[in-house]
């Protein structure tokens, strides 16, 4: 119960790996509230671990920052902050517009970076953030080059962030999946389809699966931990060895 008595936000909480993340805080005890933009997902989530919840979408700046006060006056402040909401998308370089980067960078980026700034008049000292990064920050992914940069420019505000809330306690790092089994790997794809991706994966990722969003889900949980007391501004990568094992 490693989170009893605290006070939880999870962004992105309502489907994949921030689900599976308000399963594991609930089961340890934490006060929460999540966010997401599909309602009936959100509902559902909010129904099982007993969270508040609001629909935002963390790319509306000025909506984030009211829900994240209304968030946390529920919550009577923040203790642990999960910002894991974020979209995806892949084209090669000649075909990105610049719709296309935007709406990549105005969430995953942009957005992460003001919900981050927002919550913390709310947050405790002493208390943690962590943000769902990924290895595309760092891999050379063919069709990866307007999310490797939103995420590769996360990983930089982690690392920023890490040393100005030093005064304050505030522990921030990052937990970057591998290849994971969530909703989006599974959205608009056959039966054959996910199939196929599945084998690609079992040949590229040197443990010879992909992750499950729990496993991701546990990483995150140990980074907001105390049991991470002496740990700021890493990044954890999550990939069955993908980075490890190849670099």
């Amino acid at each position: 119960m490693r989170f009893a008595g605290k006070s939880v936000v999870i962004l992105g909480g309502n489907a994949g790996i921030g689900a599976a993340a308000a399963r594991l805080f609930a089961a340890e005890g934490a006060r929460m509230a999540i966010t997401g933009r599909n309602s009936e997902t959100l509902n559902a989530m909010a129904g099982e671990t007993g969270a508040a919840h609001q629909v935002c979408d963390m790319g509306d700046v000025e909506a984030s920052r009211a829900v994240m006060a209304v968030m946390a006056e529920a919550l009577g402040g923040i203790d642990v902050l999960f910002v894991n909401a974020g979209v995806g998308g892949f084209a090669p370089v000649p075909e990105i517009s610049e719709d296309f980067w935007d709406g990549i960078h105005n969430i995953n980026l942009r957005g992460a970076f003001f919900a981050i700034q927002s919550a913390l008049p709310h947050m405790r000292d002493s208390g943690s953030i962590v943000v769902t990064g990924s290895i595309g920050s760092i891999s050379a992914v063919p069709g990866n080059a307007a999310y490797a940069a939103a995420k590769a420019g996360l990983r930089a505000v982690v690392r920023i962030l890490a040393v100005e809330l030093l005064a304050r306690n505030i522990r921030v790092n990052m937990v970057s999946p591998g290849p994971t089994d969530t909703e989006i790997f599974k959205r608009d794809a056959s039966p054959e389809q996910i199939a196929s991706l599945r084998e690609f994966f079992k040949a590229v990722v040197p443990m010879g699966r992909m992750g499950e969003t729990e496993e991701v889900a546990r990483a995150a949980l140990f980074l907001a931990s105390t049991d991470a007391s002496f740990i700021n501004g890493v990044d954890l990568y999550v990939d069955g060895g993908c980075i490890e094992l190849k670099s």
